[in-house]
């Protein structure tokens, strides 16, 4: 493990540079009120992989929150407000694009890659909305206020998702990270999504879509979520529940997700997220974190956290996943900046005979927002 920390440290000054911002997210107003705001970030970072057998190190993209460019234009209309936004993935490699067998391009795009083309209408009624973008239950599995998600969430997969385990006789097992180790969470589709207005501090969403930027996909999706958010004194929660239902065209079995998430901060930095899924034609998996968050420079905060996600019957029945990380992020606030170090190590274990090695991994990167 020090092999792969060091290796990791000593690419610290090659991702900065990857990273230096060189755009800024203005907004321009026009005479009727209405405004068009451009946004976007860069988060290159460096990855190693230790298999049990080889090790392996690489640049790439953080696939926990990609890079990407945006726009939103929006406009007034009376008491309502109309809003249109654009956003797409530079489609750099991803940390979860890297595997044992696999040397992605470093730049691969195509439509998929496309995030948002999400048309809304909101008012004292809620919000409607159409086009390509979130699904109800996107994020579901994710309340989170540890400010370490960049180096570790729930979605413990995205570290090395496609990297597969190993056996103990040194083999591939065909098994991968993202197998072992899902979230169900919602996805992006080409949907209708309808939100209502804050009700003391629920929300309560719902929509139905089908993949649109996938040629042959005709697997239809439709959600239900609820989200809750607010201050009692000097703690903060947030969470949520989704539940989604999958109608898989082809050969595949439809099935049902449940995902749920509830995250605390109290004043003093402390701080804990659970998570839940449930997939009803699979398994289960639980995750649970504690963080804390201090101004420990004059830079910005400093937070770090621990956390461990546990599975049940996601590859087969029987076999059980764990994974367990700590995550260190440094906010740097006049760069609008986070740099990020994470360790997480999978284990894996089913019913059969043959016996898996530990996969761990080390990130180091830095996010900068514009």
């Amino acid at each position: 493990m020090s092999n792969l920390l060091l290796k990791t440290l000593s690419l610290t000054a090659a991702t900065a540079v990857l990273g230096s911002p060189a755009l800024a997210g203005p907004t321009y107003e026009s005479a009727s009120g209405g405004s068009f705001t451009f946004y976007g970030h860069l988060n290159p970072s460096f990855l190693s992989v230790d298999d049990g057998v080889n090790d392996y190190s690489d640049a790439a993209d953080n696939s926990s929150s990609p890079s990407r460019i945006g726009f939103y234009l929006r406009q007034p209309l009376g008491q309502n407000t109309f809003q249109f936004n654009f956003e797409t993935g530079l489609s750099l490699r991803g940390t979860s694009d890297l595997s044992q067998g696999t040397d992605p391009n470093w730049v691969d795009w195509d439509r998929t890659d496309i995030r948002k083309v999400d048309f809304s209408l909101s008012g004292n009624y809620g919000t409607f909305s159409a086009g390509q973008g979130s699904m109800a239950a996107d994020g579901a599995a994710f309340a989170d206020l540890s400010g370490t998600d960049l180096a570790a969430s729930a979605s413990v997969e995205d570290l090395a998702s496609s990297f597969e385990l190993t056996t103990t006789a040194g083999a591939l097992s065909g098994i991968s990270i993202g197998d072992a180790f899902p979230t169900f969470d919602g996805g992006r589709l080409g949907r209708v999504r309808y939100d209502t207005v804050s009700l003391n501090g629920f929300t309560l969403s719902a929509s139905y879509g089908t993949d649109i930027l996938t040629v042959g996909d005709e697997d239809e999706a439709y959600d239900v979520a609820v989200r809750y958010g607010k201050q009692f004194g000097d703690v903060k929660i947030d969470g949520a529940l989704a539940v989604t239902w999958n109608d898989n065209a082809g050969a595949t079995a439809d099935t049902r997700d449940t995902v749920a998430s509830l995250s605390a901060m109290h004043s003093s930095g402390f701080n804990a997220a659970i998570s839940y899924g449930d997939r009803d034609t699979t398994g289960n998996y639980g995750y649970i974190k504690l963080g804390y968050t201090a101004d420990l420079f004059a830079i910005g905060s400093t937070a770090v956290s621990v956390d461990y996600y546990t599975g049940d019957d996601l590859v087969s029945a029987g076999s059980e996943s764990e994974s367990y990380g700590v995550a260190l992020v440094q906010n740097i606030d006049d760069a609008n900046m986070e740099t990020y170090l994470g360790y997480r190590e999978y284990s894996y274990e089913d019913s059969s005979t043959t016996t898996y090695n530990d996969l761990k991994a080390v990130i180091f990167g830095a996010r900068w927002k514009f």
